[in-house]
């Protein structure tokens, strides 16, 4: 069956072959970030024909306008190859490609749960990060075969020995095992395939049985309503079937059936062992999960596919719309893009400084600026954002166990008996150079060391436990600049435990303001309180009245600065005569800032909500 289209200014032709599940093979490329990912996926479409030479750009897979300015993959990609091999033989491939930055780790959970092996892809020149031991830890949990392969091999600075060493104790494979490619120039490329193929395992499922399908992934189309990623593990999807879900009893008939190269493109049906997607005109956003098994009415199954674990948010911010009245539409923004990306959280908050808005929950920093940026671009939305936090665990002294996740919702000090900060285990790969350097900010950052290991001669792997709190500002910005961009950062969460914390407030002409409030270690909080009223000073306009800005530890102020009162020269217009003219004038003048002053409000710009982060790059 050949299928003729055009994309985006590429021809392709795509030869569909009708296959069993014998010769499909379905994986994904993990690796740390910019080690080459999108690179070798371009290199796949290239040899197996999706797409033509001259048409070629790179970071095909890379869609999303974000990914290709930042350079960074942020959602998986899936796409069917169709591989010709050396024998005359046709095989399917199912190809997953994948973030690779911690923040994403979800994404790449979801990936692995549709494969049977993956790639692991290793710069030559930077060896193994951390984001490689932790996607490989996730390949090895879900019993993914795993392909090493060593990428880049072709530059000047490539240590292929010292490389391979650190695979080989990573997964404990044998030298012969690990194949040595160029992305860029194709070299290489054929012994991937041939591995594909030789190790690792067709789909197990039978189409003749009861149809189970993992739902992966999903996005929402504002003509066909939401369209859920599946991966086929039992039976068969046609058009005319009646899908169901486990987790409601809502059924839907489906329209379409289909998968992906480069653009969705229909089939007769979806066969067990095969990667597609459904379409079953679901306007519901709600009835979709990632993690949710698909089954028919015709070939009901009666047990669902293991679902995998979801994401606990790590990092907590509130999010405003600029404009009140674009409440409504930023709600439904937020639906569709938790659609498309499942591991950030959102619930209804409302502050005293700006209106109603959402309390929304990410992976990490990177997350949550990735989602603000698409929720501004994707659904042209201008937005405010409060300062980010994380959950706490509060026991109060009347027996009480409650989590706070905004200092807005903190009790008063007097009610509370202990806090509890999350803990992280931090994974620290860098050359041994900056060992000390980095050691010394893992102090300051409230850091419990754990072991030191050297990965190699010149690379070592330091372990910590650090409090979440301390790393979600600048940690990773100042590790970055300790090492001249040679480190590599992970973590994972790991318990609650006891802190000396406290609540920061900042009132502003009396008034406390909740978008400016923090947690943080009673040993930081007087200086934090002095930068922020500091800071605050230069950002805050000033008004015809005078304004004063407090920090405060519950009811004992520790910090005060003053923006002050813009003055208006009232007797400008007496040119002479007796000076009880101007006193009289400068008399109602001081009546009138006083009245004022008891009536004012100050407007808090963008920038000076902005101000708690600012000061943890200080």
């Amino acid at each position: 069956i050949f299928y003729n289209y055009t994309i985006t200014g590429f021809s392709c032709v795509s030869v569909i072959y009708i296959v069993k599940s014998k010769k499909i093979r379905n994986f994904c490329i993990i690796a740390h970030i910019d080690h080459g990912k999108s690179t070798l996926a371009d290199r796949l479409l290239e040899e197996t024909k999706t797409i033509s030479k001259k048409d070629m750009r790179s970071q095909v897979l890379d869609s999303m306008e974000l990914e290709r300015e930042r350079g960074i993959t942020i959602k998986s990609h899936p796409i069917t190859l169709n591989y010709t091999h050396d024998d005359g033989t046709q095989y399917s491939f199912n190809l997953i490609d994948t973030p690779g930055h911690v923040d994403f780790s979800y994404e790449v959970s979801r990936s692995l749960a549709a494969c049977e092996g993956a790639l692991l892809l290793v710069d030559a020149s930077q060896g193994v990060e951390a984001q490689t031991v932790s996607n490989t830890y996730l390949a090895i949990d879900n019993d993914l075969t795993i392909i090493p392969v060593i990428n880049k091999v072709d530059l000047p600075n490539a240590q292929i020995e010292e490389v391979t060493h650190q695979i080989q104790e990573l997964i404990g494979c044998e030298k012969e095992d690990i194949i040595s490619i160029s992305a860029k120039t194709g070299s290489g490329i054929k012994q991937i395939f041939n591995a594909i193929i030789e190790r690792i395992d067709p789909p197990k499922g039978d189409e003749d049985d009861s149809t189970r399908a993992l739902i992966f992934d999903s996005v929402y189309d504002n003509y066909k309503g939401a369209i859920p990623y599946v991966r086929v593990f039992d039976g068969s999807v046609k058009p005319g079937m009646t899908a169901s879900f486990f987790s409601h009893g809502f059924t839907y008939e489906i329209t379409e059936v289909g998968h992906f190269v480069l653009k969705k493109i229909p089939r007769k049906e979806l066969k067990a062992g095969e990667v597609g997607y459904v379409l079953a005109n679901i306007r519901d956003i709600g009835h979709i999960e990632p993690g949710e098994t698909l089954t028919v009415k015709q070939k009901k199954a009666d047990t669902p596919l293991p679902g995998y674990k979801k994401m606990q948010p790590m990092v907590f911010s509130g999010l405003y719309p600029s404009d009140t009245e674009d409440y409504d539409q930023l709600r439904q923004s937020l639906e569709k893009l938790r659609l498309n990306d499942a591991s950030f959280t959102f619930e209804p908050e409302t502050s005293d400084a700006l209106g109603f808005g959402f309390r929304c929950g990410y992976l990490g920093l990177l997350h949550m600026e990735i989602i603000q940026e698409r929720l501004e671009r994707e659904f042209e939305l201008s937005l405010v954002t409060t300062s980010p936090n994380v959950r706490y665990k509060l026991k109060l002294k009347d027996g009480e166990d409650i989590e706070v996740d905004t200092p807005a919702n903190m009790p008063l000090q007097g009610e509370i008996d202990i806090i509890y900060e999350p803990i992280v285990s931090a994974e620290i790969i860098t050359p041994k150079d900056f060992i000390g350097s980095i050691m010394s900010l893992c102090q300051k950052k409230r850091g419990n060391y754990k072991t030191t290991q050297y990965l190699s001669t010149g690379k070592a792997q330091l372990l910590y436990e650090l409090p979440l709190g301390e790393i979600i500002f600048d940690f990773y910005d100042k590790l970055k600049t300790i090492s001249k961009g040679y480190v590599s950062f992970d973590y994972q969460p790991l318990e609650f435990r006891e802190g000396s914390l406290k609540k920061l407030e900042i009132l502003l002409h009396g008034e406390p303001v909740d978008a400016l409030s923090s947690i943080c270690h009673s040993d930081d909080a007087y200086h934090r309180g002095v930068a922020l009223c500091s800071k605050l000073k230069e950002l805050i306009p000033r008004q015809l009245f005078e304004v004063a800005i407090q920090a405060s530890l519950g009811s004992k102020i520790i910090a005060r600065s003053t923006v002050r009162a813009i003055k208006k020269n009232v007797t400008a217009k007496c040119y002479g005569g007796d000076i009880t003219r101007k006193r009289k004038l400068w008399e109602k003048q001081k009546q009138g800032k006083k009245r004022m002053k008891l009536v004012g409000k100050v407007e808090v710009p963008q920038d000076a909500l902005l101000a708690v982060l600012s000061i943890d790059k200080d």
